[in-house]
C-alpha cells in the first residue's frame, strides 16, 4: 500500500506542484489549503505523515502540530518554512515537528526527508517466537539501559534521564541522543550522524543537525553541571563529561 500524505499549503502553485510530485513519487496525497482543513482531515483519516506549511492564514502549521501533539497524535510531521532564523526552526521543533525544509526547496530533499521520517515511524519487525521447548529468560533489568556521562536511556520505552531528571525528547532528539550515548567518547562526523538519523546527508550547507544539537543541549544542560555534547570544529560532535 502506498504511504498517505496530508499536505497543507495555502500557496496554490506550491500545493499543486508538490501534490503532483508526491503523487508521481508513489504517495497517496490529500492536499488542503489551510490549518483548519488539515486538522479536520487528520481527524477523519490519519495519514502516515503530514507536510505542513508554517505561514497559513487562521490556523498555521505550528498550531496544527501543537493540537495534534496535545491529542497524543505522534504522526510524523515535516514543516515547510520560509523562515530561516534558528529561533524559527526551534519554534517548529518546540511545536512537536519532527523535521523541516526551508523554502525554496528541492523536491528531492522533501522526498528524502519523508523517507527518513517514515523509516523511523515504521514498527520494529516482530521477533520470532521461541520454540515451545525453550523457555526464554527475561533480560536482566540493567541490560535494557544505556548509560554514559551521567545519562541513562531506555531504548525500549524511549525514555531518558540526566541524573534523576527525566528528559522530554522528541523522536529525532531521542534518536540523536541514543546515537551519541552508544558512541560516548567517540567523535561522530556530520555525515555519519546525518546518515544514521535521517538516512541522507544533506551536505555541508545544511543547518539541520546544528539546530537539533542546540535544542538537545537546551534540554540536557543544567546550571553548574558540565556540558555533555561537545562540538569538534570541522568534524562533528562527541558526548563526554567535561
Amino acid at each position: 500500500m502506498p504511504h498517505t500524505v496530508l499536505l497543507a499549503e495555502d500557496d496554490r502553485a506550491i500545493r499543486n506542484a508538490l501534490e503532483r510530485a508526491l503523487t508521481l513519487e508513489g504517495y497517496r496525497v490529500t492536499a488542503v489549503a489551510d490549518g483548519v482543513e488539515a486538522l479536520a482531515q487528520a481527524h477523519r483519516s490519519r495519514p502516515d505523515v503530514l507536510v505542513l506549511d508554517v505561514m497559513m492564514p487562521g490556523v498555521d502549521g505550528l498550531q496544527v502540530c501543537r493540537v495534534l501533539r496535545a491529542e497524543g497524535d505522534r504522526t510524523p510531521v515535516l514543516i515547510l518554512t520560509a523562515l530561516v532564523e534558528t529561533a524559527d526552526r526551534i519554534a517548529g521543533l518546540d511545536a512537536g515537528a519532527d523535521d523541516y525544509v526551508v523554502k525554496p526547496f528541492d523536491v528531492e530533499e522533501v522526498f528524502a526527508r519523508l523517507r527518513a521520517l517514515l523509516r523511523r515511524a515504521a514498527p520494529a519487525p516482530a521477533e520470532p517466537e521461541p520454540a515451545a521447548a525453550q523457555e526464554a529468560e527475561p533480560p536482566a533489568p540493567t541490560g535494557r539501559f544505556l548509560e554514559a556521562a551521567g545519562l541513562r536511556m531506555d531504548p525500549q520505552a524511549r525514555r531518558a534521564w540526566r541524573g534523576d531528571r527525566e528528559l522530554e525528547l522528541t523522536r529525532t532528539e531521542f534518536e540523536l541522543l541514543e546515537l551519541l550515548v552508544r558512541n560516548a567518547g567517540v567523535v561522530l562526523d556530520h555525515s555519519t550522524i546525518y546518515d544514521r538519523i535521517w538516512g541522507y546527508d544533506f551536505g555541508p550547507g545544511s543547518k539541520n543537525l546544528a539546530v537539533y544539537v542546540g535544542y538537545l543541549r537546551r534540554k540536557l544542560d543544567e546550571p553548574g553541571a558540565p556540558q555533555l555534547i561537545h562540538t569538534v570544529r570541522g568534524v562533528g560532535y562527541v558526548l563526554r563529561e567535561g
